[in-house]
């Protein structure tokens, strides 16, 4: 089951690093701060703790404008499928 919902920066891990185009992330913030965010990132419930793969442009963006929140998809998982997603 997946909800959407709005969950705090500091509490999503992101365990793989990504190389993030600077202008895709500029053109984000200024469409972020104008009309607000409007594709939530997906991000994985595993054991009470998040976890972020996809949306990492929109992740940065929301960063640097200093927002506390983002708005994402949420699934529940288990720790095998947080394997999955790591290997």
């Amino acid at each position: 089951m997946v909800k959407i919902q709005e969950i705090p920066l500091n509490q999503i891990q992101r365990p793989l690093p990504r190389q993030n185009d600077p202008q895709k992330v500029k053109y984000l913030m200024e469409s972020i701060a104008e009309i607000g965010q409007q594709e939530p990132i997906d991000v994985l419930e595993v054991d009470g703790r998040y976890y972020g793969f996809s949306g990492c442009h929109r992740y940065e963006a929301c960063q640097r404008l200093g927002q506390e929140t983002i708005l994402a998809k949420v699934r529940k998982a288990t720790p095998s499928v947080l394997k999955m997603h790591l290997a």
